[in-house]
């Protein structure tokens, strides 16, 4: 049960992207983007969390998870679903972005990448749900999992709003990322399980 409303909520967060992307010079967008400048922009305690976000922390995070894969867990497995996850994700928020080649919002020292979707909140959900996967895999929270997985949608949340907070997004490059991001994690989960099923089935 828990498992198909993850998966028809994938479908949701894959239409909330698209009209993200559709209508990003429509007014509905545009007021969505002036509601968080007014709510998050320059809020210093949530630009915190950027760091949780930033590809060094991501890459460090997946290495570590990876090392832990192979060498003592030897889950190979695991361990293809976790570049699909990581590898893929930012691959496919960098392809993206060059095709839509959204401009970032004006401020000094801008960053040179384009603007939608965000990586920060597409990575962040990505890579947070996906360690989360991979740990429940092995520890067993009982009652208390989905406090674990509340954790996570929490902080990718705030990864993102960090990004507004510090201007180097619009609202609605955050939600489309966090959207994109749930989507293509739980493809990924969706490709795993059916291949997983598929070994276990042959053998």
């Amino acid at each position: 049960m828990v498992r198909k409303t993850a998966y028809s909520l994938a479908i949701v967060t894959f239409f909330i992207f698209c009209f993200m992307w559709v209508n990003l010079n429509h007014t509905v967008v545009q007021n969505i983007d002036r509601i968080a400048v007014d709510w998050f922009k320059d809020n210093s305690f949530l630009a915190i969390f950027h760091y949780f976000g930033e590809p060094w922390f991501v890459v460090t995070v997946g290495i570590i998870i990876m090392v832990v894969l192979w060498l003592r867990m030897r889950d190979y497995r695991l361990m293809l679903f976790l570049l699909a996850t990581f590898g893929g994700g930012a691959a496919l928020n960098q392809i993206l972005k060059n095709i839509i080649e959204r401009p970032r919002p004006e401020r000094i020292e801008q960053l040179m990448s384009y603007s939608f979707p965000s990586g920060h909140s597409m990575s962040g959900m990505i890579y947070l749900l996906a360690t989360v996967y991979i740990v429940t895999k092995y520890i067993n929270f009982e009652r208390k999992e989905w406090m674990v997985w509340l954790g996570a949608f929490i902080l990718a949340i705030l990864i993102g709003i960090s990004r507004v907070a510090e201007s180097r997004h619009f609202g609605s490059d955050v939600i489309a990322g966090l959207s994109l991001g749930f989507t293509w994690f739980m493809l990924c989960v969706y490709w795993y399980e059916l291949r997983d099923k598929a070994i276990k089935h042959t053998t």
